[in-house]
């Protein structure tokens, strides 16, 4: 896996996968940036989000649930002083589908959580808590 980030200006940069995705990391302005795009840490944060999501719905898939839509709302802690690493990190996900198994959902959010997310996991053996939960909306998704 490989990615590139070039400074663009001030605290701006644009971060490219190697894959070839583009996103624009940006600071505050009392950082000296102009809020133009997500922050470093948040990046991170929505890496364990989009890691758990991506499990999820794949292994519903794959157990042939119904799922229509899985949202996963992120609250995490910094530490107070630097470096100012995350402490705590909770996930929620919400999965909707018409008729989802809650045993199913239940085994696919335990199976990211403590197999498959790398991004929760290399954050969880680093030190940082990190917690899940779920609920499931009975519906088509939107």
């Amino acid at each position: 896996m490989k990615a590139r980030i070039q400074w663009v200006e001030n605290a701006q940069f644009v971060a490219e996968s190697g894959s070839g995705h583009a996103v624009v990391v940006d600071g505050p302005p009392e950082g000296g940036g102009r809020n133009l795009g997500v922050r470093p840490m948040e990046l991170v944060l929505m890496g364990v989000g989009a890691c758990m999501a991506y499990d999820v719905v794949h292994i519903l898939k794959k157990s042939r649930q119904p799922v229509a839509r899985c949202v996963a709302e992120l609250n995490a802690e910094r530490a107070e002083s630097e470096p100012k690493v995350f402490t705590k990190i909770h996930v929620h996900l919400v999965v909707t589908g018409q008729g989802l198994a809650p045993a199913v959902v239940k085994r696919a959010v335990d199976l990211s959580a403590e197999k498959y997310c790398s991004a929760s996991i290399m954050l969880g053996s680093a030190g940082v808590v990190i917690s899940h939960d779920f609920e499931i909306v009975d519906g088509v998704g939107g």
